[in-house]
C-alpha cells in the first residue's frame, strides 16, 4: 500500500482519487495525530456490502456452500416467476 503524508496527499488529491478509482489499491495517508486510508467509492460500497453479508448469521456458510454447487445443478429459474420462465435466455 502507498503511504503518503496528509501534505502531499493534500496537494494530490484529484490525482489520487482518480489514482484510487482506477487502481483499486488503497492509499494510506499518515499526519502528525492520526492516520487514514482512501479508497474509491466503488471499492468501500463492496467492502460494506461484504461486511453486511457476512454479519447475517449462516451466510458465510451459505455461500461456501453455494460455491461448491456445480452450475449444471442451479435452477435455471426464477423464484416466484412462471415456470416457463428462465433466468438464463439461450
Amino acid at each position: 500500500m502507498t503511504t503518503l503524508t496528509a501534505t502531499d496527499a493534500k496537494k494530490r488529491l484529484y490525482s489520487l482519487v482518480d489514482e484510487v478509482r482506477e487502481s483499486h489499491e488503497p492509499i494510506q495517508i499518515v499526519g502528525k495525530r492520526s492516520s487514514a486510508v482512501l479508497v474509491s467509492e466503488e471499492d468501500w460500497r463492496a467492502i460494506q456490502e461484504t461486511l453486511y453479508l457476512t454479519s447475517i448469521p449462516g451466510m458465510r456458510e451459505s455461500i461456501q456452500e453455494g460455491l461448491k454447487t456445480p452450475v449444471e445443478e442451479c435452477d435455471e429459474k426464477l423464484p416466484g416467476r412462471k415456470k416457463d420462465r428462465l433466468l438464463l435466455d439461450k
